[in-house]
């Protein structure tokens, strides 16, 4: 039997506490490294539209320039952007022109022409195709967001109708069918073309801007959902 007055091992001390100063710094530098990604998350995009937006002003503005005498040239007065609005105003008169007997007798010769050349008719065709689908007034492309079961039953991904399938391919179906491409993500000019039926598509009520970012941010940028408008009842009086 040992006794406590003679036992070798010492006490067990207790833990001294971290320095109240030592916890105030790493509390201020992990604030201000949440401000300084806020700063980036704030400034970044609106930063990188605007030199964008300036980058293409300058690109319109140096294709116009050598066009114009230089006694006219609105770089030497200091004013950028001329060149946007000039292209803006020649497209405009192109597309007034062509309105006329005159302008559609021209566009269907140089289409005949361009049409008849080996090379040139598969791409002049398809450009062409995706243009007037684009900007057509009553086109129905990209107009709705839809989640497909893709690429296995289970399994939801983002996509857009791009119109109702037409020619050979809803001939071979026996209901209605839609054209759904789906894109890849973070990049959604590439993707999938698929033909579904109708009965297999859900349609959001998100806005295509709101799917294509939601596609481009992979996920990370979720749109609020957006209740879909009751219909309402009459109610009669007795």
């Amino acid at each position: 039997m040992t006794d406590a007055s003679t036992d070798p091992s010492p006490p067990e001390q207790p833990a001294a506490p971290a320095p109240e100063s030592d916890s105030l710094h790493i509390g201020l530098l992990a604030r201000l490294r949440a401000y300084f990604f806020a700063g980036i998350l704030i400034t970044a995009p609106v930063s990188i539209t605007f030199y964008i937006a300036w980058q293409f002003i300058k690109f319109m503005d140096d294709r116009v320039a050598p066009l114009l005498p230089p006694e006219l040239n609105p770089q030497n007065w200091g004013i950028p952007g001329f060149g946007l609005i000039m292209v803006v105003v020649s497209l405009t008169l192109i597309g007034s022109l062509t309105a006329g007997f005159a302008g559609r007798i021209l566009v269907r010769l140089y289409d005949m022409i361009l049409e008849r050349m080996p090379v040139l008719r598969s791409i002049y065709s398809a450009v062409k195709q995706i243009f007037e689908t684009m900007l057509a007034q009553k086109a129905n492309a990209f107009r709705e967001v839809v989640l497909i079961q893709y690429p296995r039953p289970g399994i939801w991904t983002l996509g857009f109708i791009t119109g109702s399938t037409g020619g050979e391919v809803a001939a071979r179906f026996g209901e209605e069918m839609v054209n759904v491409f789906v894109p890849t993500t973070p990049n959604p000019t590439s993707g999938f073309l698929l033909f579904l039926p109708r009965r297999d598509v859900e349609v959001l009520e998100m806005s295509v801007e709101d799917g294509i970012k939601m596609v481009v941010s992979t996920g990370i940028i979720t749109p609020p959902e957006r209740k879909r408008a009751e219909p309402e009842i009459a109610v009669s009086r007795t």
